[in-house]
């Protein structure tokens, strides 16, 4: 069942930029890399409800009802653009320090689960991604989905969190220059509302 295809297919997937990543290296940029972790675990316990919605079949809701899917993804594209917007607002060394003080582990955590669940295509996904690597002679579906799954969160934990890291790394160079932490936050900002504009543009 464990196979190195599954492996390879997974850190590739997982290694991908997507609003999870983009969330995380703001987080280690910005916050810390303390932080960053926090975003690490948000995102990974945010793909949760999408793997079980997947493991217990309620993936076919999304995939079927296109009222259901529809509500779901606007409401993943109005939380993005509230990023990009908040994001866009706070630019400036004082303001981020400010942030960095006033920020609450559970708000980043918080807002990490959020960007992951609010995203219908995840369950989509994971429909079509797991089952894949279940062998078709298996007496235990449920339970090798179970150790897929969690492999995948694993996976996501790790290299979301390196992202945090590596970010917080460079973070040094961004705090001795307003315009650049201005650039780099506004840039930040404007992924998110491209992200957003791209999810509000997919279909089933």
């Amino acid at each position: 069942m464990l196979s190195s295809e599954f492996l390879i297919t997974t850190l590739i997937v997982v290694l991908l930029p997507g609003t999870g990543v983009i969330y995380t290296i703001s987080i280690g940029l910005f916050q810390g890399w303390r932080a960053s972790v926090l975003a690490a675990i948000g995102c990974t316990l945010g793909i949760v409800p999408h793997l079980l919605a997947t493991i217990l079949g309620l993936a076919t809701i999304l995939h079927t009802s296109a009222v259901a899917f529809q509500i779901v993804k606007f409401i993943g594209v109005a939380y993005l653009f509230y990023l990009a917007w908040s994001m866009w607002k706070e630019t400036g060394v004082l303001r981020l320090e400010e942030k960095a003080s006033h920020q609450s582990p559970w708000r980043i955590i918080s807002r990490a689960v959020l960007i992951n669940i609010l995203n219908p295509k995840l369950t989509l996904f994971f429909l079509a991604f797991l089952p894949q690597f279940v062998p078709t002679y298996t007496q235990t579906p449920l339970e090798d989905m179970l150790v897929l799954s969690t492999i995948f969160m694993l996976l996501t934990l790790i290299v979301f969190t390196g992202y945090g890291i590596f970010a917080n790394s460079v973070r040094a160079y961004l705090l001795n220059s307003i315009k650049v932490v201005t650039y780099t936050q506004r840039t930040f900002a404007a992924v998110f509302a491209l992200l957003g504009a791209k999810l509000a543009m997919t279909e089933r």
